[in-house]
């Protein structure tokens, strides 16, 4: 059965919007109802049988890998007050994958990041997942990824339709769109909406072939500071006529790292029948009063 085995997650960014929270604690640890974004991308790859995850850390989220690993302590202590569903919980998370961390000693942007994790990565195509959005559908937008890549065998980039007022506000694909699919012509950092026609917005979803690598070091060289980006590499592969894909996925998205898409995410998933809260919370909700 074809499959991606191999996915990074870069998380070594300040995340500076949800200051003074993030001084001490990881953007990617914060919790949505009882699991952090980390654990939700963890799952999101491991769900289309992803085995190697390397993460891209620095020295300030010791807590992402305090997170996956064993607690000894703890699980005795479950154990002994029969706590037998949390205990269940807390061991599988150091079995969902073989993950293994870098460090970045600054927080340059995801290209060195990426970069970074070239000699774990290997010679095969694998899975990119930033933690800025939470995509809850099924299938996953991983899992939609992965289809559409064994079908062309090119890299693809998550995609989703943004309105007119919100095009300068993100990175944009162009090209020609055949239903949900977009054979890319151009990558446009956060555009006026008369600056282009395409209502495409990239999510930080993707797969990519081992080639990408070549054009990271080439954005490299091109970078005075040596801070570049992955949409750096993928312009430079479409100037050598190099094919990229976006894919429209089907999702229910929340943007982790605003707050507000935060708040959201949060309320959507506590209204998730299956984890108890949904009817307390909807009661909570109506007797607000808005």
């Amino acid at each position: 059965m074809k499959k991606i085995r191999k996915a990074i997650i870069p998380a070594a960014g300040f995340g500076t919007r949800f200051l003074p929270a993030t001084k001490a604690l990881p953007k990617e640890m914060f919790p949505i109802v009882d699991k952090p974004v980390m654990q939700y991308l963890v799952e999101e790859a491991v769900n289309i049988w992803v085995e190697d995850i390397v993460i891209v850390t620095w020295r300030n989220k010791r807590a992402i890998e305090d997170h996956f690993d064993a607690n000894p302590e703890l699980e005795i202590l479950l154990e002994q007050r029969g706590k037998t569903q949390a205990l269940e919980k807390v061991k599988r998370l150091n079995s969902l994958a073989n993950i293994v961390y870098i460090r970045q000693p600054y927080p340059r942007w995801d290209g060195d990041a990426i970069l970074r994790a070239k000699d774990f990565l290997g010679n095969e195509p694998f899975l990119i997942l930033f933690g800025d959005d939470i995509i809850d559908n099924e299938p996953s937008a991983a899992q939609q990824l992965a289809d559409n890549f064994f079908e062309t065998g090119a890299p693809v980039i998550a995609t989703i339709p943004v309105k007119d007022e919100e095009v300068s506000s993100y990175w944009i694909i162009e090209g020609q769109k055949d239903w949900r699919l977009i054979k890319a012509q151009n990558i446009l950092e956060k555009p006026s909406p008369d600056q282009t026609t395409s209502r495409n917005w990239i999510v930080g979803k993707y797969i990519v072939t081992p080639e990408i690598f070549d054009y990271l070091k080439r954005a490299q060289i091109n970078s005075p500071n040596d801070e570049f980006r992955l949409a750096d590499a993928f312009a430079l592969m479409l100037q050598d006529w190099k094919k990229i894909y976006g894919l429209e996925i089907e999702w229910k998205r929340f943007d982790t790292w605003s707050k507000l898409g935060y708040i959201k995410a949060t309320i959507h998933f506590g209204l998730k029948e299956w984890n108890g809260l949904a009817h307390e919370l909807k009661e909570f909700l109506k007797n607000l009063g808005f």
